[in-house]
């Protein structure tokens, strides 16, 4: 039944990527940008209904089509219960680069009988070698075509940490792990030897009579000190550090950018309640209203920025009322950098700072440059809201309503802000000896 279900929402979403590919052939002598926002907002809206990015959607969509209508076999194996989903995605993902109709029936009756009998991690390994064997094109073209496809991601994860993924020609990603080993296996062969000289050290003290330093706590931890990393561990702290801060052997730039591309820093924005920097909370810090800091990182942070923009929220809502310095251009975009947080279409998680500036209504005709008309909007759903039919209109607290080229509305709330209150102070003979000063 499962099965079954998931097979009937694939075929759905196949029929509104060809509704989509429809409306699209209608269009005449348009331009590249026009033609993609059929398919644009047909998947945004379902999207918006089903509370996912717009972009997973549409490549939903794609591969739905695409599975519906040449992966039919497959298709109806899945409906029937007889394979499942991730069967179903690597018969279709190994297939994809088979365009010829009969070489592709094939490939899928071989791989498909296969499919019915065993796991899917099983299926993915003879599915390459049937593809190997029925495809014209070869290993070269295959690569050449596969390269053009290279990527670098950012996953955000628990606990203030993310995931930083890579794309790339086997070779070279490869080649940075070996690398990465090596200068983590030279870190700690290092250290094996400091280790070694400094029992060494120890021994022959002890031999003399003298006092050691691991004789002595607190003079073990002033002067000896261990690297008690793991290989992961200094493997991802030299990746981080060397992609943070040294310049690339490449530098199309020279002379055109001041420094190159060498001199150009890492540019986030990070929220931080006063209480947290000021030691009474733990909690609040986040990056582009995206994931959680931790408040030792917030603070390093906070002590080596030139200036802070204070932003003031109601104490019960949590929504923002001002922020300082607030005057006609800069100040508005700081202000709307803090309401708004990221892009305000909905399930968009663009940061606002990389968002262009909409006028609600439109300035042509009218409307206002004020935080009342004026928010953040990425690029992609800037262009649809203005090609795609979407109207949207701004009401109090900053919420937005959007319709929909269908008619059907939808809304979307600034994020929301959680209000971390100090802790209460202690009662009166429990203050303890020690005093924390604050990082100002």
């Amino acid at each position: 039944m499962i099965a079954a279900a998931e097979a009937e929402l694939a075929r759905t979403h196949a029929d509104a990527f060809a509704l989509a590919q429809e409306q699209t052939s209608r269009l005449r002598d348009a331009s590249t940008r026009e033609r993609e926002m059929p398919l644009r907002s047909m998947a945004a809206e379902l999207a918006v209904d089903a509370r996912v990015s717009d972009r997973t959607l549409q490549t939903q969509l794609f591969e739905a089509h695409r599975t519906v209508t040449q992966f039919g076999a497959s298709w109806e194996a899945w409906r029937e219960g007889r394979v499942s989903r991730a069967h179903v995605r690597v018969i279709v993902d190994a297939g994809a680069d088979l365009s010829d109709d009969e070489v592709r029936g094939a490939y899928e009756a071989e791989v498909l009988a296969y499919a019915e009998k065993t796991s899917a991690g099983r299926v993915r390994a003879f599915a390459e070698q049937v593809v190997e064997k029925h495809n014209p094109k070869t290993m070269q073209e295959r690569h050449d075509e596969a390269v053009l496809d290279r990527l670098v991601w950012v996953e955000d994860l628990r606990d203030g940490m993310s995931m930083l993924g890579v794309i790339g020609p086997s070779v070279e990603v490869h080649g940075v792990h070996d690398r990465l080993t090596r200068q983590g296996k030279a870190i700690k062969t290092v250290d094996r030897a400091a280790r070694r000289e400094a029992a060494e050290r120890d021994a022959a003290e002890r031999d003399a009579g003298e006092p050691t330093a691991a004789d002595d706590g607190d003079a073990a931890e002033s002067s000896v000190w261990f690297d008690e990393r793991t290989l992961d561990q200094i493997r991802t702290d030299l990746l981080l550090d060397m992609m943070l801060t040294s310049s690339p052997s490449v530098d199309p730039t020279s002379g055109a950018v001041e420094g190159g591309l060498g001199a150009i820093r890492a540019h986030v924005q990070v929220t931080v309640p006063a209480t947290t920097l000021a030691g009474t909370t733990t909690g609040g810090a986040e990056l582009d209203g995206k994931c959680a800091v931790d408040p030792e990182t917030a603070k390093i942070l906070a002590g080596n920025v030139p200036s802070f923009d204070r932003v003031f929220l109601d104490p019960i809502t949590g929504a923002v009322l001002a922020v300082d310095r607030r005057f006609v251009t800069a100040e508005q975009k700081r202000y709307l950098v803090a309401r708004d947080i990221r892009c305000r279409f909905p399930g968009c998680r663009r940061p606002a700072r990389d968002c262009d500036w909409d006028h609600r209504e439109d300035w042509a005709l009218g409307g206002k440059t004020d935080v009342d008309n004026v928010g953040a909007f990425c690029r992609r759903h800037h262009a649809m809201k203005q090609a795609a039919g979407w109207t949207v209109v701004q009401e109090p607290g900053g919420r937005l309503r959007f319709t929909a080229p269908s008619g059907l509305e939808y809304t979307d709330d600034p994020p929301p802000r959680v209000v971390f209150m100090p802790d209460p102070p202690p009662e009166r003979g429990t203050e303890p000896t020690d005093q924390v000063s604050a990082p100002f």
